[in-house]
């Protein structure tokens, strides 16, 4: 049966499942190396990895539209730091970023498939993406599909997002896994395997909006199931903590993961990124040594 490609996968899986040893794990790798990881070119690393979201009710072309010219704005003002990495909108706002964005070195992404909750039809989450993409997105963020994955139903969860990465075409899909919901390492790790069998080029933690945001722990699990994958097919998988990653400190917590578990190579905004509102001024307030609100 095809149901069993997917139980069998997560089955030769060697990543632990044990939440105590995680959380053991997460305090003594950020223990051993926050504080020398904690430097200023790291923070221009990091601030160079932050896809800059506004995801609001309120947003219109129109604050769309200043919200890119800030991206604008900050490549003239400060041509010796590096921008932001992406800057991600709801798909309907595709459109209006790729006419205002002036920054090549800054892409676009789009959340898409029934963001949030991934509750809607698979037809509209197929067209939402490819209309996204047809707008200008070179990035996609979807969302597993919970509900799918919680009664175990892995090959609709599998075949879903297959369909979406399609609809991409050469954009790139990172697929959020709402670790919130699903809470334990076990869920996770699962999540993480079938996500990146099905073609996932990054998976994300969470999307900051019903459940609780990223946590260290999640993040671990996550990326030793990307060390994991990579090490069996090949492929480097790219890491996105989402959701309440608003201080210096915190975005250091995950860059030293990243580093510790999937090393150098993946410390570059290809396979790294912070999904952020409010992180981008308090890491440019650390950097310049004087409060800046600059987006």
């Amino acid at each position: 049966m095809a149901e069993d490609k997917y139980r069998e996968a997560i089955s030769r899986s060697a990543v632990t499942a044990d939440d105590n040893f995680v959380a053991a794990e997460v305090k003594r790798l950020i223990d051993e190396n926050l504080e020398k990881n904690s430097t200023e070119e790291i923070y221009k690393f990091l601030f160079n990895c932050i896809d800059l979201t506004t995801l609001r009710s309120t947003d219109s072309p129109r604050s769309v539209a200043d919200f890119t010219e800030k991206v604008n704005m900050f490549e003239t003002e400060h041509p010796e730091m590096p921008n932001v990495a992406a800057i991600c909108v709801y798909p309907n706002f595709a459109q209006v970023v790729r006419a205002v964005l002036e920054v090549s070195e800054v892409d676009i992404a789009c959340v898409s498939g029934g963001f949030p909750s991934s509750q809607t039809f698979p037809e509209v989450k197929v067209a939402e993406t490819a209309l996204a993409v047809d707008g200008g997105a070179d990035e996609i963020d979807i969302v597993l599909n919970l509900g799918n994955f919680l009664d175990g139903d892995y090959q609709e969860v599998c075949d879903e997002i297959g369909e979406l990465k399609d609809a991409c075409r050469e954009a790139r899909l990172k697929v959020i896994l709402e670790t919130g919901a699903l809470k334990t390492a076990e869920n996770i790790r699962n999540a993480s395997i079938l996500a990146m069998y099905s073609g996932a080029d990054f998976i994300k933690t969470s999307t900051g909006k019903e459940y609780p945001g990223a946590s260290l722990e999640a993040a671990y699990v996550m990326l030793q199931c990307i060390k994991e994958y990579h090490e069996a097919t090949g492929r480097m998988v790219g890491f996105k903590p989402a959701g309440g990653v608003r201080t210096p400190e915190e975005a250091v917590g995950y860059y030293t993961l990243v580093k510790e578990i999937l090393g150098d190579k993946w410390l570059t905004n290809e396979y790294f990124r912070i999904g952020a509102s409010g992180l981008a001024n308090n890491l440019l307030t650390v950097i310049f040594g004087t409060e800046t609100k600059f987006f």
